[in-house]
């Protein structure tokens, strides 16, 4: 894909991003960082065709997203879900193919056996029949994620994948991801999380209003960096090969206070 020049955003407000200069060669594995607000979900849905493009182009596998809306896989953000709409597992993983579909919502044996491999593929052929309430966090990630890659898509987009979930289901969706892009599939996803998942990618774009740095993550993590980014002092580690990002020390309490200002023990309470 591709940005020249871009300026996107919504009608009726100002452009959340402009001067979008950013390639992402087929193969492709990119996390997009920032604070909140900075424009990582809409970066998204301008690749979608789903945001206004004020100026410039964007390009997906050649084609602009201003003539048609391109073929992607997209996985919203959990949060950003119905959870109490009636839609089962399988219902959800069938909607991936509703552009392959002329007959949607009524489903051919083609729709019903490449949803169903997904489900298989992933891991949740077995809860097929269930609402998608009644599933953990990691489990709807995967039934998203059946939705999106259903269709066979070449670039799938990723908004927050591994917000609000424990370690294990975490690193269970970063392998994940890794197996797909390893499969010939482009991936791009946004996080706040840095050093559990941007410090292992093989590249990231800080963003905040335009691009900020664009590399690998030893490149393009740097204090100067994060501080344009975040607007704070951030402090910038090596450890056993990874970049690690940390926070200033901050203390806390009567305890803390007492100890800056020359005082001895607090006292056990």
């Amino acid at each position: 894909m591709e940005l020249r020049g871009a300026a996107c955003g919504y009608d009726g407000s100002p452009p959340v991003l402009s001067g979008l200069e950013l390639t992402v060669e087929r193969g492709g594995f990119v996390g997009l960082l920032g604070p909140s607000g900075a424009g990582k979900t809409t970066l998204l849905r301008t690749l979608l065709g789903a945001a206004r493009l004020f100026e410039g182009e964007a390009l997906v596998e050649g084609r602009s997203v201003r003539e048609r809306k391109p073929r992607v896989g997209y996985v919203p953000q959990l949060e950003a879900i119905d959870w109490r709409f009636p839609v089962t597992v399988e219902q959800v993983a069938l909607m991936g193919r509703a552009a392959e579909n002329w007959a949607f919502p009524w489903h051919r044996k083609s729709d019903k056996q490449a949803a169903f491999g997904m489900m298989e593929r992933l891991g949740i052929a077995g809860l097929a029949k269930r609402h998608i309430r009644e599933l953990s966090g990691g489990q709807q990630q995967r039934v998203f994620l059946a939705r999106a890659l259903a269709s066979s898509p070449r670039l799938l987009l990723l908004d927050e994948p591994v917000m609000g979930v424990d370690i294990k289901t975490r690193d269970d969706a970063l392998h994940l991801l890794h197996d797909l892009n390893h499969q010939g599939v482009t991936i791009i996803m946004t996080t706040h999380e840095i050093n559990a998942v941007a410090a292992h990618l093989p590249r990231v774009v800080c963003l905040n209003e335009s691009v900020v740095a664009d590399g690998p993550p030893r490149e393009a993590l740097t204090p100067a960096t994060l501080k344009r980014t975040y607007g704070a002092d951030l402090r910038v580690i090596e450890h056993e090969g990874m970049t690690l990002v940390t926070e200033s020390p901050h203390r806390f309490g009567a305890a803390a206070h007492s100890r800056r200002n020359g005082g001895g023990d607090a006292g056990a309470v």
